[in-house]
Protein backbone atom coordinates (compact mmCIF):
# COMPACT_ATOMS: atom_id res chain seq x y z
CA UNK A 1 0.00 0.00 0.00
CA UNK A 2 0.89 3.26 -0.94
CA UNK A 3 2.09 6.40 2.01
CA UNK A 4 0.42 8.08 3.69
CA UNK A 5 -0.92 4.08 5.16
CA UNK A 6 -4.65 5.00 5.37
CA UNK A 7 -5.46 2.23 7.44
CA UNK A 8 -3.25 0.65 10.07
CA UNK A 9 -4.95 -2.82 10.24
CA UNK A 10 -1.95 -5.49 9.92
CA UNK A 11 0.23 -2.69 10.50
CA UNK A 12 3.10 -3.57 12.88
CA UNK A 13 4.36 -0.51 15.18
CA UNK A 14 6.94 -0.05 17.23
CA UNK A 15 6.37 2.61 19.60
CA UNK A 16 9.33 3.86 22.21
CA UNK A 17 7.91 5.72 25.50
CA UNK A 18 5.06 3.25 24.95
CA UNK A 19 4.52 2.64 28.87
CA UNK A 20 2.86 6.11 29.59
CA UNK A 21 1.80 9.32 28.29
CA UNK A 22 1.30 9.78 24.78
CA UNK A 23 3.11 7.22 23.30
CA UNK A 24 0.29 4.33 25.38
CA UNK A 25 -2.10 6.45 24.34
CA UNK A 26 -1.35 6.49 20.56
CA UNK A 27 -0.23 2.79 21.18
CA UNK A 28 -4.07 2.46 22.37
CA UNK A 29 -5.78 4.01 19.16
CA UNK A 30 -3.46 1.93 16.96
CA UNK A 31 -4.10 -1.03 18.57
CA UNK A 32 -7.94 -0.17 18.47
CA UNK A 33 -7.33 0.07 14.38
CA UNK A 34 -5.67 -3.18 14.14
CA UNK A 35 -2.63 -2.71 14.46
CA UNK A 36 -0.02 -5.23 15.69
CA UNK A 37 1.56 -2.79 18.08
CA UNK A 38 5.33 -3.60 19.97
CA UNK A 39 6.35 -1.43 23.01
CA UNK A 40 9.49 -0.21 23.75
CA UNK A 41 10.68 0.87 27.09
CA UNK A 42 12.62 0.89 30.28
CA UNK A 43 10.57 -0.67 33.04
CA UNK A 44 9.36 -4.03 33.15
CA UNK A 45 6.16 -4.08 35.50
CA UNK A 46 5.05 -0.60 33.44
CA UNK A 47 5.20 -2.23 30.08
CA UNK A 48 3.43 -5.29 30.94
CA UNK A 49 0.61 -3.39 32.10
CA UNK A 50 0.43 -1.40 29.51
CA UNK A 51 0.61 -4.26 26.97
CA UNK A 52 -2.35 -5.40 28.87
CA UNK A 53 -4.28 -2.40 28.05
CA UNK A 54 -4.02 -2.51 24.19
CA UNK A 55 -7.29 -3.70 22.96
CA UNK A 56 -6.89 -6.70 20.69
CA UNK A 57 -9.01 -8.89 18.91
CA UNK A 58 -8.76 -12.62 17.69
CA UNK A 59 -5.38 -13.33 15.63
CA UNK A 60 -3.80 -9.77 16.85
CA UNK A 61 -0.74 -10.06 19.00
CA UNK A 62 1.24 -7.28 20.32
CA UNK A 63 4.33 -7.47 22.02
CA UNK A 64 6.87 -5.62 24.67
CA UNK A 65 10.40 -5.78 24.73
CA UNK A 66 12.90 -3.58 27.53
CA UNK A 67 15.49 -1.34 26.75
CA UNK A 68 17.05 1.61 27.38
CA UNK A 69 17.05 4.14 24.16
CA UNK A 70 20.18 5.75 25.17
CA UNK A 71 22.11 2.85 25.18
CA UNK A 72 23.06 1.60 21.59
CA UNK A 73 23.82 -2.31 22.30
CA UNK A 74 20.29 -2.80 24.31
CA UNK A 75 18.63 -0.52 21.60
CA UNK A 76 19.97 -2.83 18.86
CA UNK A 77 19.57 -5.84 20.62
CA UNK A 78 16.06 -4.94 21.19
CA UNK A 79 15.11 -4.13 17.63
CA UNK A 80 16.58 -7.74 16.97
CA UNK A 81 14.22 -9.34 19.59
CA UNK A 82 11.23 -7.70 17.66
CA UNK A 83 12.54 -8.50 13.96
CA UNK A 84 13.15 -12.09 15.27
CA UNK A 85 9.34 -12.01 16.80
CA UNK A 86 7.15 -10.64 14.30
CA UNK A 87 8.96 -8.26 11.66
CA UNK A 88 10.34 -5.52 10.33
CA UNK A 89 8.20 -2.95 11.58
CA UNK A 90 6.10 -0.92 9.39
CA UNK A 91 6.33 2.19 12.08
CA UNK A 92 8.75 3.52 14.19
CA UNK A 93 7.18 6.07 16.57
CA UNK A 94 9.86 7.28 18.89
CA UNK A 95 8.29 9.09 21.61
CA UNK A 96 10.92 8.12 24.66
CA UNK A 97 11.44 11.76 25.98
CA UNK A 98 11.95 13.40 29.24
CA UNK A 99 11.91 17.17 29.79
CA UNK A 100 13.57 19.37 32.89
CA UNK A 101 12.75 23.04 33.52
CA UNK A 102 14.76 24.53 35.77
CA UNK A 103 16.94 28.40 35.68
CA UNK A 104 20.45 27.52 34.21
CA UNK A 105 22.03 27.75 37.95
CA UNK A 106 19.74 24.99 39.06
CA UNK A 107 20.55 22.47 36.08
CA UNK A 108 23.54 20.79 36.44
CA UNK A 109 25.89 19.43 33.61
CA UNK A 110 24.44 15.58 33.36
CA UNK A 111 21.20 16.78 33.21
CA UNK A 112 22.29 18.84 30.15
CA UNK A 113 23.65 15.19 28.82
CA UNK A 114 20.43 13.59 30.28
CA UNK A 115 18.37 15.44 27.88
CA UNK A 116 20.45 15.16 24.59
CA UNK A 117 20.65 11.70 25.49
CA UNK A 118 17.35 10.31 25.97
CA UNK A 119 15.52 13.11 23.53
CA UNK A 120 18.13 12.94 20.82
CA UNK A 121 20.51 10.50 20.95
CA UNK A 122 17.77 7.79 22.00
CA UNK A 123 15.24 8.87 18.32
CA UNK A 124 19.16 8.63 16.62
CA UNK A 125 19.38 4.91 18.05
CA UNK A 126 16.33 3.83 17.13
CA UNK A 127 17.00 5.10 13.48
CA UNK A 128 20.03 3.83 13.22
CA UNK A 129 18.97 -0.12 14.09
CA UNK A 130 15.70 0.13 12.13
CA UNK A 131 15.60 2.31 8.99
CA UNK A 132 18.64 -0.09 6.98
CA UNK A 133 15.93 -2.97 7.40
CA UNK A 134 13.11 -0.80 6.04
CA UNK A 135 14.97 0.83 3.72
CA UNK A 136 15.92 -3.21 2.05
CA UNK A 137 12.62 -3.31 2.20
CA UNK A 138 12.19 -0.09 0.31
CA UNK A 139 9.09 1.14 2.96
CA UNK A 140 8.55 2.12 6.42
CA UNK A 141 7.30 5.18 7.98
CA UNK A 142 9.25 7.02 11.13
CA UNK A 143 7.40 9.51 13.55
CA UNK A 144 10.37 11.14 15.69
CA UNK A 145 8.90 13.37 19.00
CA UNK A 146 10.28 16.60 18.83
CA UNK A 147 8.19 19.58 21.27
CA UNK A 148 6.93 23.11 20.52
CA UNK A 149 10.11 23.99 22.79
CA UNK A 150 11.95 22.38 19.22
CA UNK A 151 11.10 26.00 17.34
CA UNK A 152 10.36 28.16 20.32
CA UNK A 153 12.48 28.16 23.09
CA UNK A 154 10.44 28.68 26.28
CA UNK A 155 12.59 30.47 29.43
CA UNK A 156 13.47 27.94 31.98
CA UNK A 157 14.34 25.10 29.38
CA UNK A 158 17.60 25.63 28.57
CA UNK A 159 18.46 21.95 28.76
CA UNK A 160 15.46 20.20 27.47
CA UNK A 161 15.38 22.79 23.94
CA UNK A 162 18.72 21.73 22.36
CA UNK A 163 17.43 18.04 22.68
CA UNK A 164 14.21 18.87 20.83
CA UNK A 165 15.70 21.40 18.31
CA UNK A 166 18.06 18.65 17.55
CA UNK A 167 15.57 16.03 16.88
CA UNK A 168 13.58 18.59 14.41
CA UNK A 169 17.06 19.11 12.24
CA UNK A 170 17.28 14.94 12.21
CA UNK A 171 14.22 14.97 10.99
CA UNK A 172 14.47 17.23 8.63
CA UNK A 173 17.66 15.58 7.24
CA UNK A 174 15.77 11.91 7.38
CA UNK A 175 12.92 13.07 5.46
CA UNK A 176 15.16 14.11 2.29
CA UNK A 177 17.38 11.34 2.28
CA UNK A 178 14.66 8.78 3.31
CA UNK A 179 12.23 9.91 0.83
CA UNK A 180 13.37 8.28 -2.19
CA UNK A 181 14.44 5.12 -0.38
CA UNK A 182 10.95 4.55 0.03
CA UNK A 183 10.51 5.41 4.01
CA UNK A 184 9.06 8.22 4.79
CA UNK A 185 9.68 10.55 7.82
CA UNK A 186 7.04 12.74 10.32
CA UNK A 187 7.98 15.41 13.21
CA UNK A 188 5.32 16.26 16.08
CA UNK A 189 5.79 19.23 17.76
CA UNK A 190 3.20 17.92 20.94
CA UNK A 191 1.71 21.01 22.85
CA UNK A 192 1.92 20.49 27.07
CA UNK A 193 0.19 17.48 27.41
CA UNK A 194 -1.68 15.92 30.89
CA UNK A 195 1.10 12.80 31.49
CA UNK A 196 2.89 11.87 34.01
CA UNK A 197 6.22 13.41 32.90
CA UNK A 198 4.04 16.57 32.52
CA UNK A 199 3.25 16.27 35.95
CA UNK A 200 6.89 15.81 37.42
CA UNK A 201 8.16 18.85 34.95
CA UNK A 202 5.88 20.79 37.17
CA UNK A 203 7.76 20.00 40.13
CA UNK A 204 10.56 22.03 39.21
CA UNK A 205 9.44 24.70 36.29
CA UNK A 206 10.65 28.24 37.17
CA UNK A 207 7.80 31.34 38.43
CA UNK A 208 8.19 32.74 34.91
CA UNK A 209 7.51 29.82 32.81
CA UNK A 210 4.34 28.64 34.72
CA UNK A 211 3.33 32.30 34.46
CA UNK A 212 4.46 33.68 30.99
CA UNK A 213 5.70 29.90 29.00
CA UNK A 214 2.60 28.00 29.86
CA UNK A 215 -0.12 26.90 27.42
CA UNK A 216 -3.54 25.03 27.92
CA UNK A 217 -2.86 21.12 28.69
CA UNK A 218 -4.41 18.81 26.71
CA UNK A 219 -5.46 15.26 27.67
CA UNK A 220 -3.31 12.39 26.58
CA UNK A 221 -5.92 11.33 24.09
CA UNK A 222 -6.42 14.12 22.28
CA UNK A 223 -3.05 14.91 21.61
CA UNK A 224 -2.37 11.63 20.46
CA UNK A 225 -6.37 10.97 17.90
CA UNK A 226 -4.92 14.53 16.38
CA UNK A 227 -1.04 12.83 15.67
CA UNK A 228 -2.97 10.16 14.09
CA UNK A 229 -5.07 11.97 11.85
CA UNK A 230 -2.10 14.13 10.11
CA UNK A 231 -0.08 10.67 9.93
CA UNK A 232 -2.95 9.37 7.86
CA UNK A 233 -2.72 12.77 5.92
CA UNK A 234 0.71 12.14 5.22
CA UNK A 235 1.78 15.28 7.05
CA UNK A 236 6.11 15.80 7.51
CA UNK A 237 5.33 18.80 10.30
CA UNK A 238 2.75 17.55 12.67
CA UNK A 239 1.03 20.17 14.85
CA UNK A 240 -1.53 18.60 17.55
CA UNK A 241 -3.83 21.14 18.35
CA UNK A 242 -5.01 24.44 17.69
CA UNK A 243 -3.03 26.12 20.36
CA UNK A 244 0.74 24.75 19.33
CA UNK A 245 -0.89 25.01 15.30
CA UNK A 246 -1.01 29.05 16.11
CA UNK A 247 2.25 29.14 17.92
CA UNK A 248 4.09 27.43 14.85
CA UNK A 249 2.71 29.93 12.72
CA UNK A 250 3.35 32.82 14.49
CA UNK A 251 6.88 32.00 15.42
CA UNK A 252 7.73 31.79 11.43
CA UNK A 253 5.48 34.39 10.64
CA UNK A 254 7.26 36.80 12.92
CA UNK A 255 10.64 36.07 12.05
CA UNK A 256 12.83 37.75 14.44
CA UNK A 257 10.19 40.31 15.90
CA UNK A 258 9.10 36.94 18.10
CA UNK A 259 12.15 37.79 20.63
CA UNK A 260 11.07 40.92 21.64
CA UNK A 261 7.42 39.57 22.42
CA UNK A 262 9.05 36.98 24.11
CA UNK A 263 10.89 39.38 26.65
CA UNK A 264 7.38 41.28 27.11
CA UNK A 265 5.97 38.15 28.23
CA UNK A 266 9.02 37.79 30.56
CA UNK A 267 9.26 41.14 32.36
CA UNK A 268 5.61 41.08 33.00
CA UNK A 269 5.94 37.50 34.43
CA UNK A 270 9.13 39.33 36.51
CA UNK A 271 7.34 41.95 37.75
CA UNK A 272 4.28 39.71 39.16
CA UNK A 273 7.00 37.85 40.86
CA UNK A 274 8.41 40.67 42.52
CA UNK A 275 5.20 42.05 43.87
CA UNK A 276 4.23 38.80 45.29
CA UNK A 277 7.77 38.28 46.65
CA UNK A 278 7.04 41.58 48.49
CA UNK A 279 3.93 40.35 49.69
Amino acid sequence: MAFPYRSYEGRLVLVTGGSSGIGLALARMLAGEGARVWLLARHQAKLEAALKSLPSVEGQQHGMVTADVTNWDRVHAAVRRVREAAGVPDVLINAAGTAHPAYLHDTSLPIFREMMELNYFGTVHMVKALAPSMIERGSGYIVNFSSGAGFLAPFGYAAYTPSKYAVRGFSDSLRLELKPLGVRVSVVFPPDTDTPGFENENKTKPFETLEAFSSKVLPADQVAGAILRSMKRGQYIILPGAEISLYYRLTFWLGSAVYPLMDALLSQARRKKARLERG
